[in-house]
């Protein structure tokens, strides 16, 4: 088939927000007494220009090439988080990265991309046994692997990326909405864990849904052992978190409770963005981020900034372009003839999706504080490579959608 050529409008809209990314990690930290800060923006312009180089060349590699590379990937992107915990950087009390000297490297964010590619070539092919759905039990194994070596780190906040990767393919792979809601019952027994009546009262009902919707053998064996785990176990690892996530757990609950200290980074927040009104207060004018009020404002918090400086009408634009990716790489897979590809633009908007849900949900203190950075705004080499790539991947299966 002809290639249809790079979809320009997708490029541009992700290119902008890249853009504004540098502009305003400039704004927030060119106040800083700190030269190394005050240069951070020039590190994002890099990590920018090294994204799109990223981009082209994966926009110009065969999507063939990547199938059949779909399992080394995922070894690889599992073997590099298991020799972490031996050699890894840690940073914060957390042991996230490879420090290569020059710049750091997260491989979580790398395990992103690489668990969409080894789930989208194992999903695209007809699954011989389907009654006791086991190629969904090998799916969620599959997830469960990076996601329990990522929890290890500790990073809460990839981990529940990764499990929502797995949840928007196997929606789109055909598992019906009842089966994935099946999957996600472990995380209510983690919410009602705290009271045993409550939480066996529950479980209860969650046989009694079992046998009216018979998930199969398998499947159901999954999901009653989710439960049990999370139903039992949860008391036990709420005593072995870290006492910083313990106090973002609480914090959200009621951002009062400490307000100087826990509660600090969401009050700020919602502050910023509150007090930028409709066309915020202009650029450079942050005076959450110029008197350093708002903790974390280049990373997780950059919305923030977005928001106080160029209120909800800036805001909202980011948002409209961000949708426009979202809403082209649905189309993108729906009209994708081959299943692969089709998978892996669902998968790669899942990522993206969650992404900005969680980050802005956050900021406003919708969700409590997780460290999931925004795509394509937030600071960091690591995220911005792979955000790029996805972009690249997403474009080259807009080049050649009619492929069988």
């Amino acid at each position: 088939m002809k290639e249809s050529g790079l979809d320009k409008k997708m490029f541009l809209a992700a290119l902008a927000i890249s853009l504004v990314s540098i502009a305003l990690i400039y704004s927030a930290k060119h106040y800083s007494p700190s030269a190394a800060e005050r240069t951070l923006f020039i590190k994002q312009a890099i990590w920018v220009g090294l994204g799109l180089l990223m981009f082209w060349l994966v926009y110009k590699f065969p999507l063939r090439l990547h199938e059949i590379l779909a399992y080394p990937y995922y070894l690889v992107g599992v073997l590099s988080l298991v020799a972490l915990i031996f050699v890894g950087s840690s940073v914060y009390g957390s042991t996230r990265w490879y420090n290569l000297g020059v710049f750091n490297v997260q491989p979580s964010e790398l395990m992103k991309i690489v668990l969409v590619i080894a789930l989208a070539r194992f999903l695209a092919y007809p699954k011989r046994i389907t009654t006791n759905f086991i190629w969904v039990v090998v799916a969620v194994l599959m997830t469960l692997v990076p996601v329990m070596l990522v929890l290890k780190q500790p990073d809460l906040g990839t981990s529940i990326i990764l499990l929502s990767i797995m949840l928007g393919m196997l929606f789109w792979s055909g598992l019906s909405i009842y089966m994935i809601a099946l999957l996600i019952t472990p995380v209510m027994s983690l919410l009602l864990a705290y009271h045993w009546i409550t939480w066996g009262l529950f479980f209860v009902s969650l046989i009694v849904g079992m046998f009216f919707l018979r998930p199969g053998r398998w499947l159901g064996s999954l999901v009653i052992l989710g439960n049990l785990f999370a139903g039992i176990v949860t008391p036990i690892l709420w005593h072995q978190l870290h006492d910083y996530q313990k106090e973002r757990i609480m914090s959200f609950l009621n951002p009062n409770l400490d307000p100087l200290g826990a509660g600090y980074q969401l009050i700020q927040s919602k502050v910023a963005i509150g007090s930028g009104g409709f066309l915020g207060k202009g650029y450079l004018n942050s005076s959450q981020a110029r008197l350093d009020f708002l903790p974390m404002q280049h990373t997780d918090f950059v919305f923030s900034v977005l928001g106080e400086e160029f209120g909800l009408l800036g805001c909202l634009l980011i948002l409209f372009l961000m949708g426009y990716l979202f809403y082209r790489g649905i189309m993108l897979a729906k009209k994708s003839r081959n299943n692969f590809s089709s998978l892996l633009a669902c998968g790669i908007i899942s990522i993206l999706m969650v992404q900005v849900f969680v980050n802005v949900g956050m900021t406003v203190g919708l969700l409590p504080v997780t460290g999931i950075p925004l795509p394509l705004m937030s600071y960091g080499g690591s995220a911005m490579l792979v955000n790029w790539c996805m972009l690249g991947l997403l474009l080259n299966i807009n080049a050649h959608w009619q492929d069988y």
